[in-house]
């Protein structure tokens, strides 16, 4: 199960009951995240129930096992090496290129992607050799929600094994 940061576990707007505002301070800038404690047992409890392991998909890479991580219930995860995006001069969108490394990442291993990103959506199943995978398209206005997990569970849970 990959995990996006901004607009999955960040909303983009003043989200719902039990988000917490947080003051993340990664590189020296600081950022203001609406993050909520419950989600990550909510996701420790799917992964757990259906044998899947959660890493990040962010542009937050290992900075979320630092500022993220503690501050919504969840341990040391494993991340999709990001690199910087190169730019517009390179004829990417910022969805494609992050859809390429996580689809170079997840090799040939079926997953979940929690994402808010239209165009990494979009991109992903274009990826050459990409493996089977649900893409919970995330509201990024309102963030993960329930209704995503159990969409992620019931796809989980119908994986040959």
């Amino acid at each position: 199960m990959l995990l996006d940061v901004d607009g999955v576990l960040n909303p983009f707007e003043r989200p719902h009951r039990g988000f917490k505002r947080q003051r993340c301070s990664p590189n020296g800038m600081t950022f203001k995240l609406w993050l909520n404690p419950a989600h990550g047992p909510s996701l420790l409890e799917l992964a757990e129930s259906t044998g899947a392991e959660l890493a990040w998909a962010s542009y937050w890479c290992d900075n979320a096992n630092v500022w993220i991580a503690p501050r919504v219930g969840l341990p040391e995860l494993p991340f999709v090496p990001i690199p910087q995006f190169p730019g517009i001069d390179e004829g990417r969108t910022l969805g494609a290129w992050k859809a390429r490394h996580v689809a170079a990442w997840a090799k040939s291993r079926p997953f979940v992607w929690f994402e808010d990103e239209p165009d990494a959506t979009k991109c992903i199943a274009g990826e050459p050799d990409v493996a089977e995978h649900l893409l919970v398209e995330i509201d990024p206005l309102t963030g993960l929600t329930d209704g995503h997990i159990a969409a992620a569970e019931t796809w989980l849970n119908a994986l040959d094994r």
